[in-house]
């Protein structure tokens, strides 16, 4: 089983991640932020940087996706290759960031990588205000994020809310996470764990359905 968090920017994918996979001890799939060597160049020239930097997480999440349509227990991924593609790359082309040729081209490769891929089994969408957001990313300290732009965030909030609602032909758990310090909570993080077990159970029972059919 695949398992995908998302969330923009300092939403706490990356910390849910962890607290999952002590929990139910499932095998962990991390963003390979820290080895993107075009970030902290991105940030300081996004129409500069911004080809190289999103056709490098592609690459990557797909190699992602690959390994984990090979892994026999259940993965779950800090963030996916569809938010990298549908939210991020096409925000940075909206903004200007890339021209048209470089997203047809972008976009005609994620094309033919799909060709062989799977969809995960469960996207956890991590929605959160810009404020929290701000907050999340000051707290972590990473130099390159702290001069982000508020306006980015919210290009990227409003792309995440209509991609998840409107497109994504995925199964879907939404959790608003203004409120919740899952982190630091017992209680926060076992109200996150009792949605995702329903989650669990549709999907195994589903599956259980299908078996017996054929």
């Amino acid at each position: 089983m695949h398992i995908v968090i998302a969330g923009n920017i300092g939403s706490g994918k990356t910390t849910l991640t962890n607290l999952l996979v002590r929990h139910y001890g499932w095998m962990p799939r991390k963003e390979s932020v820290a080895d993107n060597p075009y970030l902290s160049d991105y940030y300081k020239d996004m129409k500069r940087w911004a080809l190289n930097l999103e056709v490098f997480f592609l690459k990557e999440r797909f190699r992602d996706l690959l390994e984990i349509n090979h892994e026999k227990q259940v993965v779950v991924q800090d963030r996916s290759i569809y938010e990298g593609v549908y939210i991020f790359t096409a925000n940075n082309h909206d903004m200007g960031n890339m021209s048209d040729n470089d997203y047809d081209t972008y976009m005609g490769l994620f094309e033919s990588m799909m060709m062989v891929a799977r969809m995960p089994d469960l996207m956890i969408y991590l929605r959160s205000s810009v404020p929290h957001l701000v907050d999340n990313i000051h707290k972590r300290g990473r130099d390159y994020e702290q001069n982000m732009q508020l306006n980015y965030l919210k290009n990227l909030n409003d792309r995440y809310d209509d991609f998840v609602t409107n497109h994504y032909p995925g199964r879907t758990l939404t959790i608003d996470v203004d409120n919740l310090d899952f982190q630091h909570s017992r209680e926060d993080f076992a109200y996150i764990v009792k949605q995702i077990d329903t989650q669990l159970a549709e999907i195994e029972g589903r599956e259980h359905t299908l078996f017996n059919k054929i």
